[in-house]
Parts: structure tokens; C-alpha cells; sequence
């Protein structure tokens, strides 16, 4: 299906956007065209509307992010930012269990960070809240993945490295996470990272996001595995019951 020129527009000047990072925060012509495939023509039409917006702002090192974008972060922040009730509930269990606290809901095949509380531990795991994880490996996706429809389960297994090889594990895990109400990684994403994670359920018993205890594998023995779980299924529900609505239950 060809899509509409309005839309592919706006795709192309999200693309854009999304070449905006802390390592890079500012770009020019060139990297918008060698990123991004577009002719040189087109790149600096979309780059104008945006700063005509905003949303990019010229500097002598190229193209930033521009102050039309405070607003939208203003907004962002305002409406997932952790109610305070699940805030304490994650400082407590980041200070018992003395490693990093993260809270993942799903975006079509992916995991996005809504919420984190570092661990006390110098060598630890830390993501940025809104960073964007596969849901194809981690404790964080098993549990997401309670639930999901064979359609899903094929697309993020789709996006694995193994392709649709990968289909029967995602399936496995989804129904052991179910039974178990907890799962656990070790290296699955990131060789010497593990976590534990539970999930958070709406209203209708559903698994709208996730919480993770994660850090070094060396320190996630199974006897430490085993603790984790408890402490961070109790906590889970905790929030399911207090304040999942904010993700959306």
C-alpha cells in the first residue's frame, strides 16, 4: 500500500527529529541526507518547516533541538511521571534490593522506559527513561509478552536476529512468566547484565507494564534471583493496585 505523500511527510520529518541524540545533538544537511536516504532537496524543505516550528533550531554547529520542543517535554514529563505512591514504592524496592529499578510499557514491539530509580551500587544498570528496548529478550519483555496474540508474538519475533526461529522461545517464555507470575534474564540482551521482573496489571488482570529489578549477573545468584522475585512480584502488585492507571489500565 502506498501511503498518502501528507504522511510519508510526516514520517520523514520524525525521522529527522529522531536523529537528535546526547551523543549527537546536533546535525547537519549532510547527516540528514546520509542518514535518511533523502535527496538534498527535500532534507532541507523538511528541516525548514521544523525550525519554522521550533523544532529545530539552527546553530553554528548544525541543527538542534529547537525550544518548540519544550513544551511537548513539558507534557511528556506531566503525564507519565510515576504518581508518588509508585514513586516511594520504587525507592524502596531499589533500597532493599540495591539495584536499578525500571518500569517498561509496551509500544508495539518494543519496551519503553517510563520510569526508573537508580541502585545505591557504583556498578550498576542503568537505561535513560523513554529509551526504546526489543521485546524479544529480558525479564522486563517475558512478562509484557503474557497475553500477546500469535499476530504479536510473530512480529516481535520478526525483529530478533533469529527471525521467526525465534517464535516458539517468545511463546515458551510468555507461558512460563504467566505461570510463574515473575521471569528472569541472564545475558539475554547484554552479555553480564541480568534483571528480574514482574508485571503490572490494569483493572482486567492484563499486564499493561512491567517492573525490573536489574544489575551485574555476578550478583544475581539464584539464591538472590529467588529474593528479588518475591520482593519485586509484592511491589508489582502493589502498583497495579495503587497506581496503574497512569500507564493506561
Amino acid at each position: 500500500m502506498i501511503e498518502p505523500s501528507g504522511v510519508r511527510s510526516v514520517k520523514r520529518a520524525l525521522d529527522i527529529l529522531a536523529l537528535l541524540t546526547e551523543e549527537r545533538p546536533a546535525i547537519s544537511i549532510r547527516d540528514v541526507v546520509d542518514a535518511t536516504g533523502l535527496p538534498k532537496t527535500t532534507a532541507i524543505r523538511l528541516v525548514q518547516t521544523l525550525e519554522a516550528h521550533g523544532l529545530l533550531w539552527a546553530t553554528a554547529r548544525g541543527y538542534q533541538a529547537g525550544p518548540g520542543l519544550w513544551r511537548w517535554s513539558h507534557l511528556a514529563r506531566v503525564t507519565w511521571e510515576p504518581p508518588a505512591e509508585v514513586r516511594r514504592l520504587m525507592e524502596e524496592l531499589a533500597e532493599r534490593g540495591r539495584e536499578t529499578v525500571n518500569m517498561y510499557m509496551v509500544r508495539d514491539v518494543h519496551r519503553v522506559v517510563v520510569a526508573q530509580q537508580e541502585g545505591p551500587q557504583q556498578l550498576r544498570h542503568v537505561v535513560r527513561v523513554g529509551d526504546e528496548l526489543p521485546l524479544w529478550s529480558g525479564a522486563s519483555s517475558k512478562v509484557l509478552l503474557i497475553g500477546a496474540s500469535p499476530e504479536r508474538l510473530e512480529r516481535i519475533a520478526a525483529e530478533s536476529p533469529e527471525g521467526l526461529a525465534h517464535l516458539p522461545t517468545l511463546e515458551r517464555w510468555a507461558a512460563e512468566a504467566a505461570a510463574a507470575g515473575w521471569a528472569v534474564s541472564h545475558g539475554e540482551r547484554e552479555t553480564g547484565l541480568s534483571a528480574v521482573a514482574a508485571p503490572i496489571r490494569g483493572r482486567d488482570g492484563a499486564a499493561v507494564g512491567a517492573l525490573s529489578l536489574s544489575g551485574p549477573t555476578a550478583r544475581f545468584t539464584d539464591e538472590r534471583v529467588r529474593e528479588f522475585a518475591v520482593d519485586v512480584v509484592k511491589a508489582a502488585g502493589e502498583i497495579s493496585d495503587r497506581g496503574a492507571s497512569y500507564l493506561g489500565a
